[in-house]
């Protein structure tokens, strides 16, 4: 089989990310400000030379590894038509469906997305349907991130500020991949209260050398 190799970069356009990152010794690449995160993650691939590109968004710090690894694994058998994949998981709490800070998708039969939104789709008319969770972890392959740089934004990316409906405006597949993950998306401050208690949560676990 062929050797992998990964490597780790942060990736942002905030001076006091890169600084903080110089201190605890983690990579950093600095980019112009950008309307979104793969618009960032576009002009970064610039400077890296790679088969493939895994964008996991800083909003997402609990995602589970083994997600990452299944995002890996699936973006290096995607066919030449689709440029990308995107996780997704399935919705258990009602309150999320209606959440607008919870990016929903709907899947065609062969895993492609064919909507993105932040109202709750599909809408339950007939029945309640299982609901997506668009989660904020992303990869595409090289040809992938330029074809997104080059493309417009349209009128669905901008209304719901959903960067992947760029690729299904334009005639692009989105492969969605479902995974297993729970983690705590922080899009809120309240969020970012509840990240704080699990983070301390799992600092005391790690310190008592609980499994």
């Amino acid at each position: 089989m062929p050797q992998v190799l990964l490597a780790a970069v942060t990736n942002t356009d905030d001076h006091r990310i890169r600084e903080t990152c110089r201190k605890l010794g983690i990579r950093c690449v600095m980019t112009g400000e950008h309307a979104t995160g793969t618009d960032r993650v576009a002009e970064c691939a610039q400077h890296l030379d790679a088969d493939a590109y895994i964008n996991v968004q800083g909003d997402e710090p609990f995602i589970d590894p083994a997600a990452i690894d299944a995002v890996s694994e699936a973006v290096a058998h995607l066919d030449t038509t689709t440029p990308a994949v995107n996780a997704c998981t399935r919705v258990t709490d009602a309150a999320a469906a209606i959440d607008h800070n919870v990016v929903k998708v709907v899947v065609s039969a062969d895993n492609n997305a064919l909507m993105f939104s932040r109202q709750p789709i599909p809408y339950p008319r007939d029945h309640y349907p299982a609901y997506l969770r668009q989660l904020g972890l992303y990869a595409f392959t090289a040809e992938g991130l330029e074809i997104f740089r080059e493309l417009s934004q349209g009128p669905l990316e901008r209304a719901e500020g959903v960067e992947m409906l760029r690729f299904i405006e334009h005639s692009r597949n989105v492969r969605m991949l479902p995974v297993v993950d729970a983690g705590l998306a922080v899009d809120t401050s309240e969020d970012l209260v509840r990240a704080g208690v699990l983070l301390e949560q799992a600092q005391a676990q790690a310190s008592s050398g609980a499994p």
